[in-house]
């Protein structure tokens, strides 16, 4: 396998793992989840289960929807270590206030390094 194929691969690995995660995470199915993500109702349900299965990845626009649909930042559905997607979770939970105040923080905090 070529590194690009493989990246590919590990790629659609993890957004159809992400997007996964997010939807049950929501507790919607998969015909909903798509319909919230302005897909037609005929072919909400067979799009987005080809997405979780890694068959095809959508268009970057087609997962920004998606992502908004689950209230998620869209770099959640590309995130492929853990610790990163649930950073990411956490910050879109958060307010600019605090953002800024953890930002400020770990950045004093790698400065006593």
């Amino acid at each position: 396998m070529g590194t690009e194929v493989a990246e590919t691969a590990t790629r659609l690995s993890v957004f159809a793992k992400r997007l996964a995660q997010a939807r049950q995470r929501m507790g919607v199915s998969q015909k909903q989840l798509g319909v919230l993500a302005g897909l037609e109702p005929h072919v909400a349900s067979p799009r987005i289960n080809q997405y979780e299965r890694g068959v095809h990845e959508p268009p970057l626009e087609t997962a920004r929807q998606l992502a908004k649909a689950l209230g998620v930042p869209a770099a959640f559905l590309y995130a492929e270590d853990d610790q990163l997607a649930k950073l990411l979770l956490l910050w879109s939970e958060m307010s600019a206030s605090e953002r800024r105040k953890l930002v400020k923080d770990v950045e004093a905090q790698r400065s006593q390094r």
